[in-house]
């Protein structure tokens, strides 16, 4: 197997322990949400030199790191799994990374993103309002959809329009995923509550 050039940055050690079991990679690992001031650095020299993937939980503290290491390295690249696959077997425990399938990750780190900062700005706001991203009583509940569909993380409706954005998700993109959403909206609503 060959080894994975870029590091990929998690949050702890049970993620660099499943990350292992599906490929041959560096990881550093973050330690939680308070990230180290020398840890920051450590990454940063790390994208000079390798490279960094950033693939993080997909809940808040992970979308909270997620944020702190894309400031810090904003060239990095973006890894996601959905919440679906990040739970765990057993009732208890915390979602994450660490209860990923190995196939899940092999997919998720086949499948990265990467900012582009000056990205022309291709959905509105207006685009979001539409398909009752922000603003309604559904608005949180098919952003997590729409996040799991278009594989780009969830965000709350002040960040999506950034994050569509920064991933350089194209209106027929956008557009298909609002279409699975309402084709399957009730399926995908009622399977999250």
């Amino acid at each position: 197997m060959t080894k994975l050039k870029e590091v990929i940055v998690v949050e702890g050690k049970d993620d660099t322990t499943q990350i292992h079991k599906a490929l041959d990679a560096d990881t550093i690992e973050t330690n939680g949400s308070a990230v180290s001031r020398e840890t920051i650095a450590q990454i940063q020299e790390l994208a000079v030199k390798r490279g960094i993937i950033i693939f993080t939980d997909p809940d808040f503290n992970g979308e909270r790191i997620r944020k702190i290491v894309s400031e810090a390295v904003p060239d990095a690249k973006h890894a996601f799994i959905k919440r679906a696959d990040g739970v765990p077997d057993t009732t208890g425990g915390s979602l994450g990374v660490e209860h990923a399938s190995v196939q899940v990750i092999r997919d998720a780190l086949a499948d990265l993103y990467e900012v582009v900062p000056d990205a022309p700005q291709v959905i509105s706001q207006a685009d979001l309002i539409h398909a009752h991203l922000i603003g309604g009583p559904a608005a949180r509940k098919r952003r997590e959809v729409l996040g799991m569909l278009l594989n780009i993380g969830y965000v709350n409706g002040k960040q999506l329009l950034k994050r569509l954005q920064m991933f350089q998700v194209t209106q027929a993109d956008f557009q298909d995923a609002v279409v699975r959403l309402d084709e399957g909206d009730n399926q995908h609503l009622k399977s999250m509550e």
